[in-house]
């Protein structure tokens, strides 16, 4: 299989830098982190028009409300968590935390964003039904990465970039109960969980990507752009795409944790963090250059 553009790339007002993208699959909208214009970018994901963009402040992290359609976003050196209604292009609430705001991950069953301290050692945890902190989560080392929950347990996994290993955080407790080390990959990054094989999957900036179970044992292994920053997953094809580097890769993983590339391309060098649209399996890539920012999609094809 191959990649290949469903649309040219869309041009995004403002020169300046992305960060994390999300889509929401049943409202047809894709949103990135338009970091250096402190604004949350809103797409049309069927035709792939640029909506607008709503003043946030410097975000970094986004997660989509599945329920409501709104949007959460880490607010970095804001120290907040944002709730912005997309479909009204405001900022509706905002949590004041108790750091700066990096990667963020969103249990709608219980309500919460997990926000990850910026190169800190701390989780912020707000309650959204009253958009308050209502608890402080110490980590091992330094350098939270990415996140993700585990909709069965709600155990949250936190890479840890400067230890190489994951930690496992209660969310009854709001406490780390146990981590596992992951030896092969230096300096994790991306974290994603597959719902349904109940699998981990965590990458490195080594361009190493690793499948564990979630008590920690390793099942495989796979090659990924070196220096990627955020992975993203599709549930329904068990497909992981990160990219890094000038490259975009594909791997699909199987019921064992085994890993297998089945698409690469090139791509522009500032392409690092993408999003699946969970309705058409498409791939949505965000990027800054000299001439401009642009979001594009792209699809797999044979």
């Amino acid at each position: 299989m191959h990649l290949v553009p469903v649309t040219p790339p869309a041009h995004v007002q403002t020169l300046s830098h992305f960060d994390y993208v999300a889509t929401d699959a049943e409202r047809r909208r894709v949103y990135a982190a338009h970091t250096g214009s402190n604004a949350l970018l809103i797409v049309n994901a069927d035709t792939g028009a640029v909506l607008g963009q709503v003043d946030v402040g410097p975000l970094h992290g986004v997660a989509v409300d599945p329920q409501s359609g709104h949007v959460y976003t880490g607010d970095g050196e804001a120290r907040t968590v944002s709730e912005v209604d997309p479909a009204g292009r405001t900022v509706v609430r905002s949590a004041d935390v108790d750091g700066k705001v990096d990667a963020i991950a969103y249990d709608p069953a219980l309500h919460r964003v997990y926000a990850d301290e910026d190169d800190g050692s701390r989780i912020f945890v707000v309650d959204t039904q009253t958009m308050k902190q209502i608890g402080t989560i110490k980590i091992p080392g330094h350098k939270p990465e990415y996140l993700a929950v585990d909709p069965e347990t709600h155990d949250v996994y936190q890479n840890i970039d400067n230890l190489a290993e994951v930690a496992v955080i209660d969310a009854g407790e709001m406490k780390v109960k146990r981590t596992f080390q992951t030896p092969d990959i230096k300096h994790n990054h991306p974290l994603q969980f597959d719902a349904t094989y109940h699998i981990l999957l965590v990458g490195g900036k080594n361009g190493v990507m690793a499948s564990y179970s979630r008590d920690g044992r390793l099942l495989g292994k796979a090659a990924i752009p070196a220096g990627t920053d955020q992975c993203d997953f599709d549930q329904g094809t068990h497909s992981l795409a990160c990219a890094a580097s000038g490259k975009i890769t594909v791997l699909k993983l199987s019921s064992n944790g085994q890993l297998t590339a089945v698409a690469q391309m090139d791509a522009a060098e500032g392409v690092h963090t993408l999003a699946f649209d969970g309705k058409t399996g498409n791939i949505w890539i965000v990027w800054a250059q000299t001439d401009g920012d642009f979001i594009q999609q792209l699809s797999l094809a044979p």
